[in-house]
């Protein structure tokens, strides 16, 4: 090193520039838990997450009101939440995505009815069908997540009954099971003939986890495979 290098002065450390007031911290991190989370999260474990003394609910608020016009919104479904693709925008990307299976005529009948009457029994849908239900029908919408097992009727038979899961209302972006429509719902959207017989009603839905009193627990060694008894593949009308 020459002499000159030696006396010249040490550059100065460049001034940090000030820091532009930034958003909340608790409410970075709660978007980083939610963006980051591949299910919905409960505010339980939001809560758990955040710092001591944050308000979950008002963040909430914060973050849906700031995505109410964005690309996605902040959906509340099944009582958690969620970031989706924003309502206007999903067929966009529909193209990109493999085409779900649809459900046929008899599936689609028969999650309607486990939804809205559950827990309800095989024998009790096709009741309500007017037609049997074959196992591959039910098999679907249990392999889909849509479906459970409940427990037994206490009834000759003891009979398995089903009802609908947390997966159910995230795909349909139901926050709890009575945002289902009703039968004035049902007629606006045309699903219902309006000429309908005027004592026509449409029961209100409840998924609560807990055992009717005529239902007993399934055994703990009770398999999928013994749900149903062996028949067809698939109602005939599917």
């Amino acid at each position: 090193m020459s002499a000159d290098a030696a006396r010249s002065p040490l550059p100065e450390p460049a001034e940090e520039a000030p820091r532009a007031p930034g958003r909340d911290p608790d409410l970075r991190l709660l978007e980083a838990m939610l963006f980051a989370a591949g299910e919905p999260l409960d505010e339980a474990t939001m809560a758990a997450r955040l710092p001591d003394g944050a308000d979950v609910r008002a963040l909430l608020a914060t973050l849906s009101a700031d995505y109410a016009d964005r690309g996605f919104n902040l959906a509340r479904v099944a009582g958690k939440w969620m970031l989706r693709t924003a309502p206007d925008l999903g067929f966009l990307l529909a193209r990109d995505k493999p085409e779900p299976r649809r459900l046929s005529r008899a599936a689609l009948e028969t999650l309607a009815i486990i939804a809205y009457h559950q827990p309800v029994t095989r024998a009790e849908i096709e009741e309500i069908r007017g037609v049997s239900t074959n196992k591959g029908t039910l098999d679907v919408l249990l392999a889909a997540g849509w479906v459970r097992l409940r427990g037994r009727r206490r009834s000759p038979g003891r009979p398995v009954t089903y009802g609908t899961t947390e997966t159910f209302l995230v795909h349909y972006g139901l926050d709890t099971i009575q945002d289902l429509p009703g039968l004035d719902e049902l007629r606006g959207t045309g699903m219902i003939d309006s000429r309908v017989a005027a004592g026509l009603t449409v029961p209100l839905p409840s998924d609560a986890p807990d055992l009717k009193d005529d239902e007993d627990p399934l055994e703990p060694e009770f398999e999928l495979s013994f749900a149903h008894e062996p028949d067809g593949d698939d109602d005939p009308d599917d």
